[in-house]
């Protein structure tokens, strides 16, 4: 028996909404983080029982985030206002003490960006990351360190990104 579908956007919102901010800037991260739950809500009566619904929401954001992406022009973020609302107030849903790091993984290599976004923020494993990259789980190991390697060294924070179990 499936759980209801509010009880899904609670559980895994946040999750959804950290891989929408790794791959596209804050406006049209939230535009594809209610594109995704839009689209789950008409694919939920059909998915199965024992599907991993975290992969699958995961799954959905990934293409909604490079629909929006063949939609627009990727912007670089650059400054401020693109994390702040018209009235020039911060978005109260994006820490600005990380705003540093939200840069710096926009910036990083496509799969490193992507194997960062799924594993740190989404928490899929490696397995389920190699699926959604096309490529081995040995493989999207060494963009997921490549990666974090990269922030480190421009971050300068060792504990930045720990190592999930």
């Amino acid at each position: 028996m499936q759980v209801p579908f509010e009880r899904i956007v609670q559980d895994y919102g946040l999750n959804v909404l950290r891989v929408c901010r790794a791959l596209l800037d804050e406006h049209r991260a939230q535009d594809a983080w209610s594109e995704t739950f839009l689209s789950a809500l008409k694919a939920y009566p059909q998915l199965a029982d024992d599907a991993n619904v975290l992969a699958w929401l995961v799954r959905i954001a990934r293409n909604k985030a490079i629909d929006e992406l063949r939609k627009n022009k990727p912007e670089i973020l650059d400054d401020h206002q693109q994390w702040e609302h018209a009235d020039g107030q911060p978005d109260l849903g994006l820490e600005l003490e990380n705003l540093q790091l939200w840069r710096e993984v926009a910036q990083l290599p496509q799969k490193q960006r992507l194997v960062v976004g799924y594993r740190y923020l989404g928490g899929l494993s490696y397995a389920q990351i190699a699926h959604l990259v096309f490529g081995t789980e040995a493989a999207a190991r060494r963009a997921g360190s490549d990666g974090i390697k990269n922030l480190r060294r421009i971050l300068g924070d060792d504990t930045l990104w720990q190592e999930q179990s």
